[in-house]
């Protein structure tokens, strides 16, 4: 039995993606019940070299997205990298999953050896489209959405797997 390219990655992503809301909506409520600023947590980051939580949200939607529409070959919507708030951070959440909610199957089907070139920390990568889905596209939004639940959980929002995992 076979996988489809679409399967492999849309209702992943969206998954993910929709998990990473509950996450966030976690943090909200953390927030207001322990009454902290809000940006504080969105400001959070475990390391002072690592991107804050804002930014992880920020790239977790930007590789489904961009991912997603390099395998289809079509153009991704952009995204300003603007949101400040948990509610603006859903919203930007919403907005790709609802992008990727416009693709089809016949788009990214057959895209395992399409050639997919793209620009990343200065230098140009190149991959079959199979790899680039398991090698690149999976392992980063998994990586930020877990950078981000772990940057909430760090700053003590009550977080376990199932959170992350989500319902089947």
């Amino acid at each position: 039995m076979t996988i489809s390219m679409y399967k492999a990655t849309v209702p992943v992503s969206i998954h993910s993606l929709n998990n990473l809301i509950a996450i966030l909506e976690k943090g909200a409520e953390y927030a207001e019940t322990k009454k902290i600023d809000p940006s504080v947590l969105i400001n959070s980051r475990l390391f002072p070299d690592m991107f804050p939580l804002s930014r992880q949200v920020q790239i977790a939607c930007d590789v489904a997205n961009r991912g997603t529409a390099k395998l289809a070959e079509i153009e991704a919507p952009k995204f300003e990298d603007n949101e400040t708030t948990f509610p603006q951070l859903i919203d930007r959440i919403q907005k790709t999953i609802s992008q990727l909610n416009t693709l089809k199957p016949e788009q990214i089907d057959g895209s395992e050896e399409r050639t997919i070139t793209l620009e990343a920390g200065g230098s140009t990568l190149s991959f079959p489209g199979m790899p680039f889905l398991l090698y690149f596209i999976l392992p980063n939004l998994y990586f930020h959405v877990t950078t981000t639940y772990d940057i909430l959980r760090h700053c003590g929002v009550e977080l376990g797997k199932r959170d992350f995992l989500g319902q089947p």
